[in-house]
């Protein structure tokens, strides 16, 4: 009888201080104490701004490498040098420098990244961890709102593997277990704070009322992309590049209870689900695990205290992100860069109070309108390209203010 090999997996978290890579940490410690034949290590960590909630991670698993990508914490450090900190472990590997995480990304001693930088920030390092054949686990879908072409390339030559750690990707992921193509892929979006509310009241909406999902606990930025449904937008592209599955063949349907996560209709008629409660560390475990599947620290669901679950369409004059999403999904190259840039730029605007809720999508549609599209675009060329078009909101918010 044969047994199982012990495989070691070490880990680099890319965004170990926000809410998926502090869930991934606790994966991490649940598997250490759970998996009887492998062995799990976090080799490293990045964070941007929090330094103290990256020296608690460092203290309690001793990772071999830290990158603090934001300069200014660096303490007058230069690029490269080791950021001498005495709340950090002794004999770890500190850098400083957005340029390191690219380093940690590619590290021949990672076996698993967790891409979980929020926004485009993030694109650099995935893509590094893509090329250099890493199994990725991605929580940034700017990645592939952005490059997926690009993603998808790298990763057939690399051999990289991508697993999905977004809750409706990892969800679509599992129902392709058995690696059939889908006649239609259904994402599921719980609706937001606003599912119910006009456009009109949406238009009056405050910063206090976007923040306040009825699911999630999320960053401030991933939150007002769940009100306005610009997430739900991006995951439609992030689908379209992950599962090369035209755009046609995708739908968003509106479930509030948040248990079904999304489904696959199948070319002879049938229907699969994925449901589970409303937790990040599944999809994480998966994304580490795949394809062993082991016991997880998770709430179970409990089918006999659910009265019932409903699902229905997006209505998109509410929520024309949706309907940007698929544009940018049908015609790829460099739309995807564009939106995404101006979606960041105009949800730093709204949060700084300068415009309205509803002007988010307004500006995401007039940079789009107003760039030239290209269809295979270099890596240099969407840098340029994501600075067009923040400072194209910037020039739109300007031009609104002066008429």
């Amino acid at each position: 009888m044969s047994t199982s090999q012990p495989n070691e997996h070490r880990i680099a978290i890319l965004g170990a201080t926000g809410s998926i890579g502090t869930a991934t940490v606790d994966v991490i410690e649940h598997l250490r104490r759970t998996d009887s034949i492998d062995s799990w290590s976090l080799y490293g960590i990045s964070g941007h701004h929090n330094v103290d909630r990256l020296a608690e991670i460092a203290v309690r698993h001793e990772p071999k490498r830290v990158v603090i990508s934001d300069q200014d914490q660096a303490s007058g450090a230069e690029p490269g040098q080791v950021f001498k900190a005495e709340r950090f472990p002794a004999g770890v590997d500190i850098r400083v420098g957005a340029d390191r995480l690219v380093e940690l990304a590619a590290d021949p001693e990672v076996d698993i990244v967790v891409a979980a930088i929020v926004g485009r920030a993030g694109l650099e390092s995935t893509l590094e961890a893509v090329r250099a054949g890493k199994r990725v686990a991605i929580a940034n879908k700017e990645t592939l709102v952005v490059a997926g072409g690009l993603v998808r390339e790298l990763a057939a030559q690399s051999g990289a593997e991508l697993l999905p750690v977004d809750s409706e990707h990892s969800a679509i992921f599992q129902c392709l277990a058995g690696g059939d193509i889908p006649r239609r892929i259904i994402l599921t979006a719980s609706g937001g704070p606003f599912r119910d509310w006009s456009v009109e009241r949406m238009r009056e909406a405050t910063i206090e009322q976007a923040l306040a999902h009825p699911t999630w606990k999320m960053g401030r930025k991933i939150s007002i992309d769940s009100a306005t449904m610009m997430n739900k937008a991006l995951e439609i592209i992030e689908a379209r590049w992950l599962f090369d599955c035209p755009a046609e063949r995708i739908e968003v349907m509106i479930h509030p209870q948040s248990i079904i996560h999304s489904m696959v209709e199948m070319i002879n008629g049938s229907t699969i689900a994925q449901l589970s409660p409303p937790d990040m560390r599944l999809p994480i475990q998966h994304a580490l695990t795949h394809p062993r599947c082991l016991a997880g620290d998770t709430p179970t669901l409990d089918l006999s205290r659910i009265s019932h679950w409903t699902l229905e369409p997006v209505d998109t004059e509410r929520f024309p992100a949706i309907r940007l999403g698929f544009e940018v999904a049908r015609v790829g190259g460099s739309a995807g860069a564009v939106v995404n840039a101006a979606n960041e730029a105009a949800v730093g605007l709204f949060l700084d109070g300068r415009i309205r809720f509803t002007d988010i999508v307004t500006a995401c549609r007039i940079a789009l309108e107003h760039h030239t599209h290209e269809n295979n675009p270099s890596p240099s060329r969407l840098s340029e390209l994501d600075r067009w078009a923040r400072a194209e909101v910037t020039r739109w918010l300007a031009r609104s203010n002066n008429s």
